[in-house]
């Protein structure tokens, strides 16, 4: 069949439904598993795997110079993200493993461990139900590229990789006054964070190692490390400047291992802008279409477009703009849905504005198959509604638009002849802005995954918050 003539129709349903579940990560997730692992029977190994559900948990390696706090960092976001922290002091240190206590032997011998034993160590740890169910962070490992490749080669991929930044004349001074607490293994500092406790600072030990030549050779050999580890890692790195405040560190840290990379799934953008007024939809569609190349969709023009043609709804449209009363549901639900189904709005997507403006057409839109995956909520203060609308005026001899204070009239004599719109009337847009809140609670309520925009800032910021909103999946509920 000829694709162009008789264009196959997928029912919006199936990726919509896609979408939301995540199937295409799943998919690709189950697949990466398959390969990695080549079960000699696939169909039991699938099986395993989908009921372990456990594809969302975290998976972050951290990695830094010594004294950069990524054991801090560790810590905090293992407590937060009720996971399971993962370092090479507490793999060998475990108990009923026989491979922990050869790491023990070997490194009571001769202070170190082989990458080989190592890494084996940490496959048997993931392995373990909890790490399974609850996810893990491994702090400060992989420690070279051999390690890093090792990891990969067992099939343990992290999600997110995190790496610590910050001058070595700064990293030198933090660790000749680090203090750890032999009980917690809680880190301290003598300056930034000594704590208010008696008891803990009467316990708190100096580590070995960090005086200000054993320091800078850890360093030294870090620098040539962590440069042929990072290219290991090229999509799902993060760099971060640990020269702040700790708590800064973190909340950067936690920001991003909170959120979800961009799918490779195959995806048609159906965006709905939704805000009062002057809020400045029409222009953040423009700007959607322009970029992307959706169809711009404004449900009061294709209104005006089907008078204008008088088509047969037209005419039916015309008599009710007379009488200026609205336009019923069951008419604007059909002439938009002539437009939705064209082609340039199925193959490309589209961006919706001025419609739905309350719960029954949103219900409405949805039991069509025109539900939107993309909604944003431009909210703009009054004051700046009134101040980008009541001030704009037209000149009545040229047609020309302006606006009092961002485009005024060149001369005197223009100003003399400018005239208002009455829809821009103080009066009517405290009206239309009154009525649009009255059904905009309702709303947000519907589309649950709406994502709020600030509208009251510059046009092109704004557009950025939205880009970035289309461009990146949606959020996983929570079960």
């Amino acid at each position: 069949m000829d694709a162009s003539t008789a264009p196959h129709r997928i029912p919006p349903e199936m990726p919509q439904y896609g979408e939301e579940k995540h199937i295409f990560e799943l998919m690709q997730n189950m697949l990466e598993q398959l390969l990695i692992h080549q079960p000699e029977d696939p169909i039991p190994f699938m099986i395993q795997h989908l009921q372990r559900d456990n594809d969302n948990v975290p998976k972050i390696v951290i990695l830094g110079p010594p004294a950069s706090g990524k054991t801090t960092i560790a810590m905090w976001l293992c407590k937060h993200l009720n996971s399971n922290l993962l370092t090479q002091e507490n793999l060998i240190e475990r108990e009923f493993s026989s491979m922990a206590a050869e790491a023990r032997k070997y490194f009571q011998k001769f202070k170190k461990i082989p990458d080989m034993l190592l890494i084996n160590l940490i496959q048997e740890r993931l392995g373990e139900e909890d790490c399974i169910k609850k996810g893990w962070i491994l702090d400060g490992l992989p420690e070279s590229r051999e390690q890093a490749l090792m990891i990969q080669t067992l099939g343990i991929a992290p999600k997110h990789v995190i790496v610590l930044n910050a001058p070595d004349t700064v990293l030198i001074e933090r660790n000749l006054g680090k203090r750890i607490d032999p009980q917690t293994r809680e880190i301290y500092h003598t300056t930034f964070d000594w704590p208010s406790d008696a008891e803990i600072q009467n316990r708190l030990i100096e580590p070995a190692g960090i005086s200000e030549m054993e320091t800078a050779q850890k360093l030294l050999e870090y620098h040539r490390n962590i440069i042929r580890i990072l290219p290991s890692y090229p999509k799902i790195l993060k760099a971060i400047n640990a020269d702040q405040p700790c708590v800064d560190v973190f909340y950067q840290a936690l920001t991003y291992v909170q959120t979800n990379h961009r799918s490779n799934a195959p995806f048609t953008p159906k965006v709905l802008l939704y805000g009062p007024v002057g809020c400045g939809k029409s222009l953040q569609a423009a700007l959607l279409a322009q970029k992307y190349g959706l169809a711009n969709v404004c449900c009061g023009q294709l209104l005006k477009e089907a008078v204008e043609e008088k088509t047969k709804f037209g005419e039916l449209i015309w008599s009710f703009f007379e009488k200026k009363v609205t336009v019923p549901d069951s008419i604007i639900m059909k002439i938009l849905s002539e437009r939705l189904d064209q082609q340039d709005c199925v193959q490309k997507g589209w961006v919706l504005h001025g419609f739905p403006r309350d719960l029954d057409q949103a219900h409405m839109l949805n039991s069509l198959g025109y539900g939107p995956n993309r909604v944003f909520f431009l909210n703009v203060p009054l004051d700046s509604i009134l101040e980008r609308l009541s001030l704009r005026r037209t000149d009545p001899v040229t047609g020309e638009r302006y606006h009092l204070m961002y485009k005024p009239p060149p001369t005197m004599e223009i100003q003399a002849r400018l005239l208002q719109h009455p829809k821009d009337s103080e009066e009517q847009v405290k009206l239309k802005v009154d009525l649009f809140y009255r059904s905009s609670a309702e709303l947000e309520q519907f589309y649950g995954r709406a994502i709020t925009v600030n509208g009251d800032q510059d046009p092109y910021t704004v557009f950025e918050y939205i880009e970035s909103g289309i461009i990146n999946p949606l959020p996983k509920k929570a079960h």
